[in-house]
């Protein structure tokens, strides 16, 4: 017979060309960058947890999940790959050992080439019997290998649904970056458990493999060297043995090359981080000027909206005139728009300069001031007391209006902070300074000469109101220093007193300035209505006016407000008794007008409670929103109460303008 040709087989299992391994190495590399990242970020937010801001939060949350994902999918696939390559080996290597042995037992029976006796006849027949038993018990065999291997597939399966705590808990005993030190000593245990297990394992299957297998095909396998666990240590990256490190230079190139853009990138965020701290000093450096700046913003509010009811003004009375005069009077209506431009800006601009905002301190005594200033006669100085308060202490201390020195202080020593009450102090202050008042000839806020005589009187004491008026008539800036020189001369003493008293106090008052001379001091009316809230009986108007006993007292509340604001005086509306009287005064101005119009603050408005064509009572218009007028007026319910009312209510008969 001739030779049976035999294709040579070899044992060891034939392997791809290394760099086909490079697609499961880059995938190793990205799972060992982003467990490096994860530590980077979990050290930076355990360092820095109390200066992270709820958008570094939030990025940190998704980075997390990302990393989560990139393990979980990381390690699915490498144990799918390992489960495959597993099954390929198995196989391959039974069916190596199935033909190998079969050639075996074909070349000890075709090697004699002598004529076979007819004992041989039948040895042939009983090696083909025995070469079937051997290929049923391999493909036995693979049916074996197969379930084993769709157990472990199953297995994998189900370590790939673990919960997101166990996860995170494997991940935690996983090895990390410290401060450029190695793996934590809890890390290495938990590898080297892990090492142990598998080990453990895997001598379990082969085991397992081997008892199966019968004495004819056992296969004596070579122990597989295993690879120690990579440690990460100063951000260098330990590879496997040297044997081959040549086929996986370029992984290592580019594990450098992310190592070293992640040191760059954790170096830019510690740049930013030093830029926002560095930010937020220099905004706490400038908190005291921002702070003084929303103060000068708050004070400049009422001015504005002053500034913007006048303009509204303006503009309703540049209507009327267009209408009036037509086309052919635009060019007189043309420089009047200019004028009223360039004057309210003066106004405007000049009201900027004063009226600092009050400290909460000084506004929380307002019910205070008005107790007192209605019963020494002076309650529509309100807001001069308070500016006298805000520059003597801000509101603050026992003695707010520093008048323990003045004469009606008869409970505490004479001396600088003595009184220890702060009502008691307001008291006496406001006494004092109705005194002062009294002593310049002061009988309205808007007479500023003789309000700042009696201003600088406060400080300086009465004697300087007596001694300003005789030599030089009144209050100067000049005077107010000469007085103070004079003074410390004559005591020994460094100085005395602030000759500057005046401007101090009157940057916290605002008096309507130039508006309440071209305008007519509405807003000034309101101010001084709403000073004498709660009064009841109404006995100061009605004997102001000059009645002896009570009457209805809601006309002679009007005319009192209106001459405290300077109106009577300049002729901006009458002195009146009588609701009828004051209607007739305003229509034969022409300053009259019917229900259903929008006024402005101050406007007075008349009622007809009965419709029978008669005025019955009046009030003084707050303001108007909307729809909606509200009104300070004296004798409601026989005391001065704020109202409101629909702009169409049909009791309103109209409105006298000011």
């Amino acid at each position: 017979m001739k030779d049976i040709k035999t294709k040579e087989v070899t044992t060891k299992p034939k392997t791809k060309n290394p760099a086909s391994r490079i697609p499961k190495e880059l995938m190793r590399t990205a799972i060992l960058e982003s467990k490096e990242k994860s530590q980077t970020i979990a050290n930076a937010r355990d360092n820095d947890m109390g200066e992270q801001s709820l958008s570094e939060y939030a990025s940190g949350k998704v980075t997390s999940a990302e990393e989560w994902a990139a393990r979980k999918t990381g390690r699915t696939v490498t144990r799918a790959g390992k489960t495959a390559a597993q099954t390929s080996y198995e196989k391959i290597k039974l069916r190596v050992t199935g033909k190998k042995e079969a050639q075996k037992e074909a070349a000890r029976g075709t090697g004699d080439t002598q004529a076979p006796d007819p004992v041989s006849r039948e040895a042939p027949k009983q090696k083909k019997r025995e070469q079937g038993a051997s290929r049923v018990k391999v493909k036995e065999r693979e049916n074996q290998e197969v379930q084993i291997q769709k157990a472990k597939r199953q297995k994998a399966i189900s370590d790939a649904v673990k919960t997101k705590e166990q996860k995170i808990r494997a991940a935690r005993e996983t090895p990390r970056i410290q401060n450029g030190q190695e793996m934590s000593e809890g890390g290495s245990l938990s590898i080297k458990r892990q090492n142990q297990k598998s080990k453990a394992e895997d001598t379990a299957r082969q085991n397992a493999i081997r008892q199966k297998q019968p004495e004819s095909i056992r296969i004596k396998e070579k122990p597989r060297k295993r690879l120690e666990p990579k440690t990460i240590q100063r951000r260098t990256i330990k590879t496997a043995p040297p044997s081959v490190k040549i086929s996986i230079q370029p992984e290592q190139k580019l594990r450098v090359a992310s190592s070293n853009a992640l040191t760059a990138r954790m170096q830019k965020q510690m740049e930013r981080r030093a830029a926002k701290q560095a930010a937020k000093k220099a905004a706490l450096q400038t908190s005291d000027g921002v702070r003084r700046i929303q103060k000068t913003a708050r004070a400049g509010e009422n001015t504005f909206k002053a500034a913007k009811a006048a303009v509204e003004a303006a503009a309703k009375t540049v209507q009327s005139m267009m209408a009036a005069l037509g086309a052919a009077g635009a060019v007189i209506v043309l420089l009047l728009v200019i004028m009223v431009g360039i004057i309210g800006g003066a106004a405007f601009s000049g009201s900027s300069e004063s009226s600092e905002a009050l400290s909460q301190e000084v506004l929380s005594y307002t019910a205070t001031i008005q107790k007192y200033a209605n019963q020494y006669g002076i309650p529509e100085y309100v807001s001069v007391i308070q500016a006298i308060m805000m520059q003597e202490s801000g509101g603050r201390g026992t003695d707010p209006m520093q008048s323990s020195e003045c004469p009606y202080n008869t409970r505490y020593a004479n001396s600088p902070n003595a009184i220890q009450d702060a009502d008691y102090s307001i008291q006496v202050g406001i006494q004092y300074y109705a005194d002062c008042l009294k002593e310049a000839g002061c009988t309205s806020p808007q007479d500023m000469d003789k309000l700042k005589l009696s201003l600088q009187g406060y400080n300086y004491g009465n004697g300087y109101i007596t001694w300003a008026i005789r030599k030089y008539g009144g209050y100067s800036a000049e005077n107010a220093l000469q007085f103070s020189n004079e003074q410390a001369a004559s005591h020994g003493w460094s100085a005395y007193g602030d000759p500057e008293y005046v401007p101090h106090v009157l940057r916290y008052y605002s008096s309507g300035g130039l508006f309440a001379s071209l305008f007519g001091g509405n807003g000034q009316i309101v101010s001084v209505a709403l000073t004498q809230l709660g009064n009841e009986g109404g006995q100061k108007f009605w004997s102001w006016y000059g009645f002896d006993s009570h009457v209805a007292w809601c006309a002679c509340f009007a005319s009192w407000c209106g001459d405290q604001a300077g109106l009577i005086e300049s002729g901006k509306m009458p002195k009146f008794s009588l609701c009828d009287d004051g209607i007739a005064w305003f229509q034969s101005k022409g300053k009259w007008k019917s229900r259903g119009y929008s006024p402005a603050p101050g406007t007075l408005i008349f009622f007809d409670w009965n419709g029978d064509g008669t005025s019955d009572h009046v009030g003084i218009v707050e303001k108007t929103e909307g729809s909606t007028v509200y009104t300070v007026e004296g004798n409601s319910s026989d005391a001065v109460n704020q109202r409101s009312y629909d702009i169409n209510n049909g009791t309103i008969m109209g409105y006298g303008i000011l």
